[in-house]
């Protein structure tokens, strides 16, 4: 059988001989017992006996992965022990001290799940230490929970790049994410290998079980990262608000809608956040889903929380402020401030900010951008800077927009040709002489 394709059930059917074992003295004669008290038992009668004696079957099963090296006996042992965290998470406590790491998919499966609750269950320290059995005096080098998270988070971002199992290497991946991104090493590690710029694109709409559950464990992590300040840089410069936006648009998962909800919430203060949710339409969206028959509490205050927030965004945001994120986005659109005399007038200056930061990102857009619209848009706003700014020409004229926008003269589409050439007109002429050409 396929090892990719293997079942704990069908893991768990198998004898294993561990007479030969002790023969071998790979176990010892007390392991033996321990084992064959375990073997083919009710799961009640197996906790009962984890409950009187857990340390001392986690030590026999450690020990039989780092000793034992036969395929079927170590998938056998980490199906005894994926059951026994099945039935009870908080076992994994027993496991703190001990790291579990095999060769094929489905060990390697086991493992990384095993790996993460070990990890998120373990007794906090001070000195970040795993504890290794190893003697005070020994010269060996002592593993630390920081190497350990490290490596882990290189193999999840490995599955996540180019899976080991088709069909299963991305979600076990982003499951064991899911449980690990509390630790704050692992978030640091994670934005340090660009781990975001995998796990982002896995944020669209899902219609089946299994797509769905992947769609609400990435929501997850971009949630626990909400807290992580690399991580909300990151966030801020991708497409990560848009993708979350489309999500709770359509879904009608719950618990994919609340934790979507309660990452909005949590950015919603941060940097640009507030003025990128309300660009895309969320109060509207907000509104439609506290329409809903939701039962979730958290849910429903969240969703109040964040309506408010956005309400009070709204109007801090001054005109400006949204022209600013339009620009720094590369979002440019025919809103209606752009043809708004008023707004020029009372703005103008501000454009000064920053040795014109704004205007000279504008002018980058039209020498980078592939959208027709955003390039029509920025001419037409760089011939209003022309227009209304007293020294509009010759600043434009300095940073060296002319050739950029003589480019766009040629331009496939009409409305850019339309807006390049008033633009150069009011470069060339002057606003008084070229204002029969405006739109």
């Amino acid at each position: 059988m396929d090892q990719a394709e293997l079942t704990t059930e069908q893991v768990l059917k198998r004898d294993i001989p561990w007479e030969t074992y002790m023969v071998t003295k790979l176990i010892s004669g007390t392991d033996l017992q321990l084992l064959r008290r375990y073997d083919n038992r009710s799961e009640s009668y197996r906790a009962q006996l984890l409950d009187d004696d857990g340390p001392a079957y986690v030590r026999v099963f450690v020990s039989i992965l780092r000793d034992i090296f036969k395929e079927e006996t170590v998938e056998y042992v980490l199906a005894l022990i994926d059951e026994m965290l099945t039935a009870n998470p908080k076992r994994a406590r027993l496991f703190h001290d001990k790291l579990l790491w095999k060769g094929n998919w489905y060990v390697q499966e086991k493992s990384c799940k095993i790996l993460a609750l070990i990890v998120s269950a373990r007794p906090k320290t001070q000195d970040g230490f795993i504890a290794n059995g190893e003697a005070s005096n020994s010269k060996r080098k002592i593993t630390t929970i920081n190497d350990v998270l490290k490596g882990l988070v290189e193999w999840l971002c490995a599955q996540l790049k180019k899976p080991s199992h088709p069909s299963r290497g991305v979600p076990t991946a982003v499951s064991c994410l899911a449980t690990l991104l509390k630790e704050p090493v692992v978030r640091s590690s994670f934005v340090q290998v660009d781990g975001l710029k995998l796990l982002i694109p896995l944020i669209s709409p899902a219609s089946t079980q299994q797509s769905i559950q992947l769609l609400y464990e990435t929501c997850l992590c971009v949630w626990l990262l909400s807290y992580y300040e690399p991580a909300i840089e990151y966030l801020a410069t991708s497409r990560t608000l848009p993708r979350l936006v489309e999500v709770v648009k359509s879904s009608t998962k719950e618990k994919v809608v609340r934790v979507i909800v309660l990452t909005f919430r949590n950015l919603l203060s941060k940097g640009t956040f507030g003025a990128q949710m309300v660009d895309l339409g969320l109060p509207h969206i907000v509104q439609s889903l506290k329409a809903q028959a939701w039962s979730d509490e958290d849910l429903l205050e969240a969703l109040n929380q964040l309506e408010e927030g956005l309400r009070d965004n709204i109007k801090k945001l001054s005109s400006f402020d949204k022209y600013k994120q339009e620009v720094l986005l590369g979002h440019l659109d025919w809103s209606p401030m752009h043809k708004d005399p008023i707004f020029w007038r009372e703005n103008i200056n501000n454009f000064e900010e920053n040795d014109f930061q704004i205007l000279r990102v504008l002018i980058t857009i039209l020498d980078t951008s592939n959208d027709p619209r955003a390039l029509a848009v920025g001419c037409f706003d760089l011939s209003q800077f022309i227009q209304y700014h007293p020294a509009g020409r010759i600043i434009v004229t300095d940073l060296k927009a002319k050739e950029r926008v003589m480019k766009l003269m040629n331009h496939e589409n009409a409305e850019v040709t339309k807006n390049a050439l008033l633009c150069i007109q009011r470069l060339f002429l002057g606003a008084k002489y070229a204002s029969f050409l405006q739109a």
